[in-house]
């Protein structure tokens, strides 16, 4: 069997994100719950200054990097080892968590809302995550989703190796939940292993999603762990995903703990 993915532990600095926003946004306490990924078992800290949810409303560039630079900053100072990720669609946010050292870029745009992001990922020899999305309000159905995802993504990773990122550095994301219906999200989780081809690694991102409510009839997002730790578990046999970005990184790691008892 293949090695257990990297756990990537959400870290939301935001106010209104569907599942763990932080109405207090208190610089320690956003530290202590960094350090808290860390010692349960996170090999990334993914650090979020946006709201990605339906119907959220976009931040200012000077919002988003009060939000992220000062707990991206702590965290460097006081966990240097740590990996960090940093997820923005923003080109200036982009380049001021590069001057800091950040390991990831991940950009749930897919390059299509700035497009600079790829020319700095070659700058800083970073690594970026390009993932396939586009706007919840879309109403036209996918001719086919598995094709419209790949071709989405294979050219998206082609600008970024032509403008100098090296393809070693960059993760593909099919995007689960970003404007897809229960339907395109179960195709796609049905099919990982027809992303293999891209060449690249792929990060799987289903935690506390809606395909969950629909699955197990469960309105509340904290509520959705263990359905996601199943749908991990099941997917291990069948795809080759390299990355889970997980809310709960305890039960991530009681995952991974289980599957390397059995398999190493």
């Amino acid at each position: 069997m293949s090695q257990f993915p990297k756990i990537m532990g959400i870290l939301n600095v935001t106010p209104d994100s569907f599942s763990d926003g932080m109405k207090d946004m208190n610089l320690q306490k956003l530290f202590n719950k960094a350090k808290l990924l860390v010692n349960s078992g996170a090999d990334i800290i993914d650090i979020g200054g946006e709201s990605t949810r339906p119907n959220a409303s976009e931040v200012s560039i000077k919002e988003e990097l009060s939000r992220v630079i000062p707990i991206l900053t702590k965290i460097r100072q006081e966990m240097p080892d740590s990996s960090i990720s940093i997820d923005t669609r923003k080109t200036e946010v982009a380049e001021a968590a590069l001057e800091l050292g950040v390991d990831y870029i991940n950009d749930i745009s897919g390059l299509k809302k700035s497009p600079e992001i790829a020319r700095l990922i070659s700058n800083y020899k970073s690594n970026l995550i390009i993932m396939h999305s586009r706007p919840h309000e879309a109403t036209q159905p996918y001719k086919n989703i598995i094709k419209d995802v790949y071709n989405f993504l294979e050219e998206q990773i082609n600008f970024a190796c032509d403008s100098g990122v090296d393809k070693n550095n960059i993760i593909a994301d099919v995007g689960i939940g970003f404007g897809k219906n229960y339907e395109d999200n179960m195709a796609l989780l049905k099919n990982l292993s027809y992303f293999e081809s891209l060449g690249v690694p792929q990060l799987l991102g289903i935690s506390r999603k809606r395909v969950i409510s629909d699955i197990y009839n469960e309105s509340i997002p904290e509520k959705r762990d263990d359905v996601t730790m199943f749908l991990h578990a099941l997917l291990l046999s069948i795809s080759s995903i390299k990355i889970i970005r997980v809310h709960n990184v305890l039960l991530a790691s009681k995952l991974k703990k289980t599957y390397e008892a059995l398999y190493t």
